[in-house]
């Protein structure tokens, strides 16, 4: 290991350490992991100490970064069920039905008259890449049991499901860029290799390894430990083998995680085993560490050198896509539900970017989109203040909902937020919220 490396890996040991011992003690307060990481992040940067850069480091960056949200996608999919998206699920559905390409338009439309000199599919890149959602950054809007149900399972599904779901808007903007390394195979290939191909190798894979792992629960021939150990391997083996042949390696952890969890749901409990063990725990944990890191490397690499650098349009461009972006489509996804205005508002409000949105602006890098110079500060600026907004905001915005929701309920019989019934328990980046 050459001097820098040992340093970065020291650095960002030393970071976790030190969250880690505190971490009871930030927990009851607005402060979450992605703030602190993110500026400790700043810290250690080019802008700081000079310990993490891009340049440099950008293998071990990128690796784990993607190995992060691999797993987020699988361990998202996975837990994922029918009856999420049935009944009370008409939120979620709507969300990522309706809501989930308004927003993309959206942002897409309004970077236009913002940044002149882009193309139309750099601008629809960049709606794309701000499009999903990330739970972890706004944990308590998305658990606190002052919020009704409904709006809780709500915002929870629609942040597990919404980055996989964009990916496949964001490859075929991508092969439609001039002078990237996905338009030399043009739209056709990538919708073949990304799309039709990576699809099936999860799908495959996946069902494969939730089966062996239902054969072997059922016979008592896998210990728990060794249990959990095949969701990462399933996982990764997904990722490899459609990245080894050309195809999206998170598209097909995403339906990997799909088939891999219908197949372990159509199992039978193991023998002798406690019905509340879940094999994705670790699986999660792990995820959950590695996207919590990758706060750490976004503030060093992405957003300290941007921040030197902030000018108007940047700025005004990620306010409108933390409010109007999000939540005119939220609205517009809503219409004919009964919700009333306070509901809308705090579900188009708790839309915080994330770990997909920072993994998606690092490939604008690795795929030498020409517009990066604009598009990456953009990307940058966005989840930083996301990150800082949504995560002080949260706790105090939850329980102001909370109150209203309270008064209202008692004297509107029949309130359609009153109605969710469906299980709401935290699922998105599991493991960054039990790091929190």
């Amino acid at each position: 290991m050459s001097g820098g490396s040992a340093w970065t890996g020291a650095a960002v040991a030393a970071v976790t350490v030190g969250y880690a011992l505190f971490s009871r003690r930030l927990s009851t307060t607005p402060v979450s992991a992605p703030m602190v990481f993110t500026g400790f992040g700043v810290l250690i940067g080019p802008v700081g100490l000079d310990v993490l850069d891009l340049g440099r480091d950008a293998g071990p960056v990128l690796t784990l970064i993607e190995a992060a949200l691999a797993l987020l996608l699988f361990t998202d999919a996975m837990t994922v069920r029918s009856r999420d998206l049935r009944t009370d699920g008409f939120l979620p559905l709507r969300l990522l039905v309706i809501g989930l390409p308004l927003s993309i338009a959206a942002g897409w439309l309004l970077a236009v008259p913002l940044f002149p000199g882009l193309t139309m599919w750099e601008f629809a890149l960049l709606g794309a890449v701000l499009a999903p959602t990330d739970a972890a950054l706004g944990k308590t809007a998305a658990s606190s049991p002052r919020v009704p149900v409904l709006v809780r399972h709500g915002l929870n599904v629609e942040s597990g499901l919404n980055d996989g779901l964009v990916l496949p808007f964001f490859l075929l903007f991508l092969a439609a860029v001039p002078g990237t390394l996905a338009s030399e195979e043009g739209a056709d290939g990538v919708f073949w290799r990304a799309l039709i191909v990576s699809t099936a190798v999860g799908l495959v894979l996946g069902w494969a390894g939730g089966r062996l792992l239902v054969l072997a629960r059922a016979r008592d021939w896998a210990t728990g430990e060794w249990q959990q150990v095949v969701v990462l391997a399933v996982a990764f083996c997904a990722y490899g083998v459609a990245t080894g042949v050309d195809g999206s390696g998170f598209i097909a952890t995403w339906m990997g995680g799909f088939a891999f969890g219908a197949a372990l749901h159509k199992g039978r409990p193991a023998k002798g085993r406690p019905d509340g063990e879940r094999p994705a725990d670790l699986a999660e944990y792990v995820g959950g560490l590695l996207g919590t890191l990758s706060f750490l490397v976004f503030g060093a690499v992405l957003l300290g050198p941007v921040l030197e650098h902030l000018n108007w349009r940047t700025l005004t461009y990620a306010v409108l896509s933390l409010t109007v972006v999000r939540m005119l489509p939220v609205a517009l996804a809503l219409i004919g539900t009964g919700m009333r205005l306070p509901t809308l508002a705090y579900i188009g409000w708790f839309g915080p970017r994330g770990l997909a949105s920072v993994t998606l602006g690092l490939l604008l890098v690795e795929d030498h989109v020409p517009g990066v110079a604009v598009l990456g500060p953009v990307i940058a600026v966005t989840i930083g203040l996301s990150i800082l907004l949504h995560g002080m905001s949260a706790p105090y915005f939850a329980g102001l909902y909370g109150n209203w929701y309270d008064a209202v309920e008692a004297d509107t019989p029949g309130l359609r937020e009153a109605r969710g019934t469906a299980d709401a328990s935290p699922r998105h980046h599991a493991g960054t919220r039990r790091l929190r």
